[in-house]
This record gives structure tokens, C-alpha cells and sequence, in this order.
């Protein structure tokens, strides 16, 4: 018989055996990791409030949590915030039960409108799931150039190689501010507010060398930037902005080709493109890498009347949003954009 299992929060003479319990799970995540805490609540003041289950003095589960009270969009917690993934990771249901009872009442303690678990699967049969939002894209990576050359669609794989001709050279230790200005940029084009830039230096801080900024070098400079998580044996390439320029150079195609080869030296043998919302360019484009999407079943927990969370471009309630951003100045969102985007959770 399985002894009770306790509950309880997080204190700084756990976070060792905290990330031990997330690099020994098979579904650990950097996002897990106690490293995306440090990074939101040094770069975003939020509150993370993290549960461990324990059965006796051992570790049996854990679960992320960031208390997101915004002005904009409520007061939620979420696992975990800022991030694709989270949600819990435990030995056994049981524990998955204890870590959602404790956070539900968390929730009820905090005053939330709701409790969001981001976890790729389903856990809870009888929480309101989100599975038609974002699919994630993830393949094995063959150390094989010309296997890895033959998985992508004919046509994209053309690019690939117009971008391996080209060879423009890349900065693997590129700094924050380069990458920040050209993420900024992307995002404008795209109608989203940008994140601070303290938000990627506390994200290159607290991962260290885990955490790698790269970028390519186009005739004029700088024409592509993507910072990119290690964790255990897979890359994950996640923040990326390019010029116009670097689709016409083939850079932007480049940079995840040379990442790859990169991530094989350091071991890695799964590529994590990251999730995409359903129907959008970002999602076709992972496709014609040959990626197959996955959709996530993000979980809530809702409490009273409240409905679950649609904050995302392809709702019509932000749609004019989008199109007011992308014709104000660049350089006005670089200075509103972080006020808002530290709300969307």
C-alpha cells in the first residue's frame, strides 16, 4: 500500500532536488526547471508559488505555478506562465490528484479566475480542456546531414540548401541586445507586443550555457536572431526574429539548420521546434520542415462563472489590436510593448 502523500511549497533548500525530480522525468522541461522561476520572478515580479508532493522525505511530483494578477487579464495561476509547457510532473495519478487539489486550493486562497495546467496531454477527465489553440512540433535529429536534408519536403529542403550555399556566417554568442533588436522588430511586423528586454537577459542568466543566442550574419549585419534551450537530449529553438532580408537570404532557414548541427555536438537527438497556433504561417512553416503537430491539451480549472482564457491574435476580440500595433512607431512599442506583453501570461 502506497503511503499518503504530502504537499507543500517550494522553499530554496529544495530547488537542487526540485530540478533533480525535473532532469530524471521522461516529460521534464526547461520550463520546469527551477531556472524559468528565477528568470519571471527577477525579470517580471510575479509570484511563484511551486508545490512539491512528497511520500516521507522523497520527491514523487512537483508542480510550476506563476501568479499572473494583471490588469488586463485578470488574476490567474498558471503552469506554467511565460512558457509553452509545464503542468505537473508526477510518479503516479495519485500524486497528479494531490498536486491539482492543492492547487486548486491555492487558487481559491489567491482569489483566481482560474487555474491553467500546460502539460501536452490531458491529465484531469473532468477539467475543461483547450486541445484546438496550439499543436507542439517535435522529431527525432538524425546526425545524418543527408537524412536529415531527405525528411524535409522538397521544397523547403531547396531553401536549405540555398542557405547551406550560402554559408552566412553565425554567431553562436551573440548578445542579448542584438537579439533583442531584432526580435523587437519581428514582433512589431507581426502586431505583438515585445517582452522586456530584462526578460531575455534574466533567461540567459539563469540558464547559463543552457541557454544560447545565435545569430546570422547577413551582408549588412545581423539578419536573423534565435535564442534556443538545451535540456537533457533536446534543442529547443524558441524565440527567433528576422529582418525581411533574411528570407530572401535563406538566413532565416539557416539558423534552425545550423542550430541543428550544433545540437548534435552537443549531444542532442530530438529538435523541439515549439509550439505554433493552429492555421497560422508559424505552424505551415514547421510543416514544411516536415514536422507533424501535435495539439496540447492545456487543462483549467475554473472558478465561479469565469470562462477559460482566449487571450491569442486569431480572436477576433484582439484582431484590431494587431492592426493598430503594427502601424505605431517601432521605436514607441519597444517602450509600451513590455508593459503590455508582461501581462499575457
Amino acid at each position: 500500500m502506497l503511503k499518503p502523500v504530502t504537499v507543500s511549497h517550494l522553499m530554496q533548500a529544495d530547488h537542487a532536488a526540485w530540478d533533480d525530480y525535473v532532469n530524471d522525468h521522461d516529460n521534464g522541461s526547461p520550463f520546469h526547471l527551477i531556472a524559468w522561476r528565477q528568470a519571471v520572478t527577477e525579470a517580471l515580479g510575479y509570484d511563484a508559488p511551486y508545490l512539491m508532493a512528497r511520500r516521507d522525505a522523497q520527491i514523487v511530483g512537483i508542480l510550476p505555478i506563476i501568479h499572473a494578477k494583471t490588469r488586463l487579464f485578470g488574476n490567474n495561476l498558471i503552469s506554467s506562465a511565460f512558457s509553452v509547457g509545464g503542468g505537473i510532473l508526477a510518479d503516479d495519478p495519485n500524486v497528479e490528484a494531490e498536486l491539482g487539489n492543492a492547487a486548486i486550493a491555492l487558487g481559491k486562497e489567491k482569489k483566481v479566475e482560474s487555474l491553467e495546467l500546460r502539460s501536452t496531454k490531458a491529465i484531469f477527465e473532468n477539467w475543461p480542456t483547450k486541445s484546438e489553440t496550439y499543436a507542439s512540433y517535435t522529431a527525432p535529429l538524425s546526425a545524418d546531414a543527408d537524412e536529415r536534408l531527405k525528411a524535409i519536403p522538397r521544397k523547403k529542403r531547396a531553401d536549405v540548401r540555398k542557405g547551406i550555399k550560402a554559408d552566412f556566417p553565425v554567431d553562436a554568442n551573440a548578445s542579448v541586445d542584438v537579439f533583442f533588436e531584432l526580435y523587437a522588430k519581428n514582433l512589431h511586423a507581426l502586431g505583438t507586443p515585445v517582452m522586456p528586454k530584462k526578460w531575455y537577459a534574466a533567461l540567459k542568466k539563469a540558464f547559463g550555457d543552457s541557454c544560447e543566442i545565435a545569430t546570422v550574419q547577413g551582408p549588412d549585419g545581423p539578419v536573423v536572431g534565435l535564442m534556443s534551450f538545451y535540456h537533457k537530449n533536446t534543442v529547443y529553438p524558441y524565440y527567433v526574429g528576422a529582418t525581411i532580408e533574411a528570407r530572401k537570404l535563406h538566413a532565416f532557414d539557416h539558423v534552425y539548420w545550423t542550430l541543428m548541427e550544433r545540437a548534435l555536438d552537443k549531444g542532442c537527438t530530438v529538435f523541439d521546434f515549439g509550439r505554433s497556433k493552429i492555421g497560422t504561417g508559424a505552424a505551415d512553416y514547421k510543416k514544411h520542415w516536415g514536422f507533424e503537430g501535435i495539439p496540447l491539451e492545456y487543462q483549467f480549472h475554473l472558478y465561479g462563472d469565469n470562462e477559460m482564457p482566449d487571450i491569442n491574435p486569431n480572436n477576433p476580440k484582439y484582431a484590431r489590436f494587431v492592426k493598430v500595433w503594427q502601424k505605431l512607431p517601432f521605436a514607441a512599442t519597444k517602450v509600451i510593448g513590455p508593459m503590455l506583453a508582461r501581462q499575457l501570461a
